[in-house]
């Protein structure tokens, strides 16, 4: 489940947890918080970084072998405008 940063639209009038940036889980289905769940001023969601980790490193992803698995054509430039096909 996404987790999604949210915080207060007034930082001047809000408690202390909605101060800050606060998260929560939610499904991609629920809507957004409108109020802090502890002192019910408005608050909204931020946009943040997503922290994605693959098991494959970049140099096995784009390999020739998996390429061609995955049904990609790798094409090499050899200069002066043509290209080789390798996979």
């Amino acid at each position: 489940m996404p987790t999604y940063e949210y915080q207060a639209v007034d930082t001047a009038s809000a408690c202390e947890h909605c101060r800050e940036r606060f998260e929560v889980q939610q499904s991609m289905r629920d809507e957004a918080l409108t109020a802090c769940p502890q002192c019910g001023r408005p608050v909204r969601r931020l946009v943040s970084l997503v922290g994605v980790s693959t098991a494959q490193s970049v140099k096995s992803m784009l390999s020739d072998k998996n390429l061609k698995a995955k049904g990609f054509t790798k094409l090499v430039n050899e200069g002066g405008g043509k290209f080789r096909k390798v996979t």
